[in-house]
């Protein structure tokens, strides 16, 4: 059994009257957990519109990068392959409705199937993920995950596409990938952003074979289903709930109210893995010497609540009250600098270079900080960089969009902060508490704040 552990890093003193509290939350998967035979559907979606035979070699590095990613299927795991251009069919299972169980013969049935892709046709991803919605519903299974791959533009009118993505949101998560530079960064961004998945680019065919068994592999390894439970007191509230490692992915959204006091964020299926989050939380205002619990946050995994974790405040005039914890700063560097490729990108797409120049020399400086190596290499090839320290840059004359979109998809990742630097504030800025599948959560205290020390609202 995956066993999770629940880090709280802060610092819980604030100065006379401060209102807001920021806490980052690691939340970390320990051990294998590779999906159970009968627990888990996967569905497989495939661009064949007609974009796909440009070149040719591009939709048969697909076919057979769709096979082999069939090979990774599991046992017992129920799986189904979509062909999308501007309609949707489901190739297999042949009968076209419900998944099937893989095993040695299924998976053989399937990649014949594939081999037989022919394409023909216009982009409308709304139609594909539906199709593959269809196919979740009707066999339902606790933990749904699709991989999409497209190799261009969505050819649907405004408002179809986040259509279908609210009739899927919640029911399956969905890891997209574009081939080649005719796709956009923000469609399919839009598509895993709402399905709790990831974008990237694949530069050319050659690479379809790697990245489409990896992600198969890596979803096949993801069993646990986790969510987070944050309760706050009469008068607190959730400003925001975002994924900080390791990707950038604001969830403040997805947040549902279970009660007057509670509300649950999911997080996904989870592996053997480690994410951070950053928590910020609005609170009453109160003086010198009040000390209140802002939050408490407890795990919810495969239906077991398991906790808790506390979020602290303890108003103070000394100077402890004005510190930013080194994990808190260190996201919120991360956030800018995510932002500030997004802005520098959008700005040099509309021709105002001098906007773009700013801002992506500003992310050139936070990633240079930061010790985002990655990023780094990434901006270079976009920007001519003259010095990293102060963000001092030039956009480069030619660039290859193969090289902006690459950018433009890791902009959202993020270097995970050295944990020992938590040890610069008070021994209490970090609360852990570790927890299995059987531990239960603790019920939460009244509401209220207390004067002096040891006194706790909550």
């Amino acid at each position: 059994m995956t066993d999770f552990s629940l880090d709280v890093f802060q610092n819980e003193y604030v100065p006379p009257q401060a209102t807001t509290m920021d806490a980052i939350v690691t939340v970390t998967a320990h051990g294998p957990s590779p999906v159970v035979a009968g627990e888990a559907a996967e569905v497989l979606i495939i661009d064949v519109s007609g974009s796909m035979y440009t070149p040719p070699r591009r939709i048969h590095a697909a076919i057979r990068a769709a096979g082999l990613a069939v090979d990774r299927i599991r046992d017992g795991v129920r799986f189904g392959i979509v062909a999308g251009n501007h309609d949707a069919s489901v190739v297999f299972p042949p009968w076209g409705t419900g998944l099937v169980v893989a095993d040695p013969s299924t998976r053989a049935a399937a990649r014949e199937a594939v081999r037989h892709l022919e394409p023909c046709g216009g982009t409308a991803i709304s139609k594909w993920l539906l199709a593959a919605r269809e196919l979740f519903v009707a066999s339902p299974t606790p933990r749904r995950h699709a991989i999409l791959l497209t190799d261009g533009e969505n050819n649907e009118v405004p408002g179809v596409l986040e259509a279908a993505l609210s009739q899927c949101r919640g029911l399956f998560q969905a890891d997209c990938r574009g081939v080649g530079t005719d796709w956009v960064v923000e469609e399919l961004r839009t598509v895993a952003s709402a399905l709790l998945g990831s974008v990237d680019i694949i530069r050319d065919s050659d690479g379809l074979e790697a990245e489409l068994q990896g992600l198969m592999q890596a979803s096949m390894g993801r069993a646990a289903q986790a969510s987070l439970r944050v309760w706050c007191p009469g008068g607190a509230a959730v400003s925001f709930f975002r994924q900080v490692a390791p990707e950038v992915e604001d969830l403040t959204g997805w947040g549902k109210q279970v009660d007057l006091h509670f509300r649950e964020y999911p997080l996904g299926s989870w592996g053997s893995e480690a994410r951070d989050y950053h928590l910020s939380v609005t609170v009453p205002a109160y003086g010198t010497g009040i000390e209140m619990l802002a939050a408490r946050l407890s795990l919810v995994v495969d239906g077991a609540v398991v906790g808790p974790g506390l979020v602290r405040m303890v108003w103070t005039d000394d100077g402890i009250g004005t510190q930013v914890s080194p994990e808190v700063a260190h996201y919120s560097r991360q956030a800018e600098l995510s932002s500030a490729i997004h802005q520098g990108l959008r700005a040099l797409e509309a021709g105002d270079e001098r906007t773009a120049t700013v801002r992506l020399g500003q992310a050139t400086r936070l990633a240079a900080s930061s010790g985002h190596t990655g990023t780094i290499r990434l901006l270079r090839k976009v920007v001519d960089v003259e010095d990293e320290r102060t963000g001092t840059v030039r956009i480069r004359r030619s660039v290859a969009k193969a090289d902006q979109m690459e950018l433009d998809t890791r902009s959202t990742r993020t270097v995970r902060v050295h944990k020992d630097r938590g040890a610069e504030l008070d021994t209490r800025s970090r609360r852990t508490v570790r927890v299995g599948g059987t531990k239960p959560a603790r019920p939460p205290e009244s509401d209220g704040a207390g004067t002096g020390t040891g006194g706790e609202a909550g």
